[in-house]
């Protein structure tokens, strides 16, 4: 090494953070031998902070803006000017890490699984996704320096995003799990899960010396077999309700239809689920049982039983000549 390059390794430099890359939460100065020289100025910008590792343990935690002299006397350097016997180079090693203090904001999570649980409610299993956003600061920098960062020279938002990722579904899953809320009010609740999700997710981080200032679930959707049984609830509870407004339960209305399906193919008897005595045709089951439902009762409200014709009409059970012909035998009646 030249004499040149000696003197010039010794002089005082500015040291910054300049531009700040808003992809890292860490970065440490490359300073040549990991030897920063005295009387060098430390530059900390707004939004900034920088972590001091001297022979491998954290010295210093600068987390205020300004400029800050380097000295021997304020903190524990020992430059090559007074190691010029061993080859100009000092055992004595400072690092710089620089450090992201402003708040990290719009993180986007995901599940990469579907969350599974049981609805208690509607007596189905039920698997979702979910996606949101959060964001967070570094609150103990410290902390979050030894138990995340350790000797690397760069550290991304990214890694840490997949780090807290993993956390969120863990947390998102045993949410789920514990509450096992209705199909139908998850929308209604969401605001409700990522507060509570928040918290909990909070306690987890601030381990690491992490803070979590905010966490939204934004949207779920169902995986296609729970769409399907969905579905098959709608559907019921669609008839269920038309069947009650028409006069008739459920069970009554669904046996009409596997009668009214079964008559108009003989070998459909099995699968209409009705016992019946040898040589009755199924036309004459159906054709009772029609007469069973739509018979007139006497202090019944009328425009009741109307209600249930129509019912029929609409199901394609009976038919429009049946309808009028029935409705003509109800005027009469009443």
């Amino acid at each position: 090494m030249g004499l040149f390059n000696f003197f010039k390794k010794q002089i005082a430099t500015v040291i910054s953070w300049q531009p700040q890359d808003h992809n890292l939460l860490v970065w440490k100065y490359q300073a040549a031998t990991d030897e920063i020289k005295n009387a060098s100025k430390l530059i900390i910008s707004p939004g900034q902070g920088c972590v001091l590792v001297y022979e491998g343990k954290i010295t210093d935690v600068i987390d205020q803006e300004g400029v800050y002299n380097i000295r021997t006397d304020n903190h524990p350097f020992i430059t090559s000017l007074l190691k010029v016997a061993q080859l100009f180079e000092s055992e004595h090693k400072m690092g710089l890490y620089y450090y992201r203090k402003a708040e990290v904001v719009n993180q986007g999570w995901g599940t990469s699984s579907p969350i599974k649980y049981f609805d208690e409610y509607y007596k189905i299993p039920i698997q979702l996704a979910a996606y949101g956003n959060f964001s967070y600061r570094i609150k103990d920098a410290a902390k979050f320096f030894t138990d995340y960062v350790g000797t690397q020279d760069t550290y991304s938002t990214d890694i840490f995003r997949d780090a807290v990722q993993s956390r969120i579904i863990q947390v998102l899953t045993s949410s789920f799990a514990n509450e096992k809320l209705p199909y139908t009010k998850i929308d209604a609740e969401i605001d409700r899960l990522s507060r509570d999700l928040k918290e909990r997710l909070n306690q987890d981080l601030e381990t690491f010396g992490v803070q979590l200032n905010d966490f939204r679930i934004e949207g779920n959707s169902f995986d296609q077999d729970t769409q399907d049984r969905i579905g098959k609830i709608a559907d019921i509870t669609a008839d269920s309700y038309a069947a009650s407004e028409g006069g008739l339960s459920y069970v009554e209305l669904e046996k009409l239809r596997a009668l009214r399906d079964a008559a108009k193919n003989e070998g459909g008897l099995a699968g209409a689920g009705v016992g019946l005595g040898a040589g009755m045709s199924l036309g004459k089951v159906f054709s009772n049982s029609i007469d069973e439902v739509t018979q007139p009762v006497v202090g019944v409200d009328p425009m009741e039983q109307l209600r249930k014709l129509k019912l029929l009409l609409d199901e394609n059970i009976i038919s429009q000549e049946e309808f009028d012909q029935k409705k003509k035998e109800y005027l009469n009646k009443f």
